[in-house]
């Protein structure tokens, strides 16, 4: 078998090594056979020898090409286990930074000057929690007006809505979470479908009585 060319020249060498040991080994297999080996024999020997040398030439790159697939593959495991040893450590942080989240909605809502402490404090917490967060890998997933994706939403209820287009997320009732890029917690969702004649029927009588009153 000839050489193929772009061989790296250590693996040329290797393989002139594996063909000389079958030469040697053939050379001394006629020895002993007796002297006097005809020109056609000889021929056949050395046809016998490169045989041999490409065999255990191509065991020997099966054999390389295999070792290299176990280190490539023992790496990525290496890799994957260091990026998502965190991924316990996310999960229990989720609902601290949930609460969080709440109690800022809640005093949003009250207009009291009592909460507006209360309201930049918790404003506060929450930016350097989710900068924690974020120096770790972890990244929030907020798909409001997005198209439905099932890999990375779940969806709670369906409701039908002629403002989003059907399969739209509509409302997110729970945020979702990424872990460098890996999906540890799907967002909770509210997704539009299209309405009925019937209802967009009634949708049409309740605005032509508005538009009389």
């Amino acid at each position: 078998m000839a050489k193929e060319e772009g061989v790296a020249p250590e693996s040329a060498e290797m393989q002139d090594a594996v063909l000389e040991g079958e030469l040697e080994s053939t050379a001394e297999q006629s020895n002993v056979e007796g002297e006097g080996v005809a020109g056609g024999d000889l021929t056949l020997l050395l046809e016998d020898a490169r045989a041999k040398a490409d065999e255990h030439w191509n065991q020997l790159l099966l054999a390389k090409a295999e070792t290299e697939n176990v280190r490539r593959r023992a790496k990525q495991d290496t890799e994957n286990a260091h990026k998502f040893a965190l991924e316990k450590f996310a999960l229990e942080l989720l609902p601290v930074k949930d609460s969080l989240e709440m109690g800022l909605a809640a005093a949003e809502a009250n207009d009291d000057k009592v909460l507006e402490n209360l309201k930049e404090g918790t404003a506060l917490t929450l930016k350097m929690l989710t900068t924690a967060m974020e120096k770790f890998g972890i990244e929030a997933l907020n798909p409001m007006g997005d198209s439905f994706d099932p890999a990375l939403h779940q969806a709670m209820t369906l409701q039908e809505s002629a403002d989003y287009k059907p399969n739209t997320v509509m409302a997110v009732m729970q945020k979702g979470y990424l872990l460098n890029d890996r999906l540890i917690r799907p967002a909770m969702v509210v997704v539009s479908k299209a309405v009925t004649a019937h209802e967009a029927a009634s949708a049409d009588d309740s605005k032509h009585i508005d538009e009389q009153a």
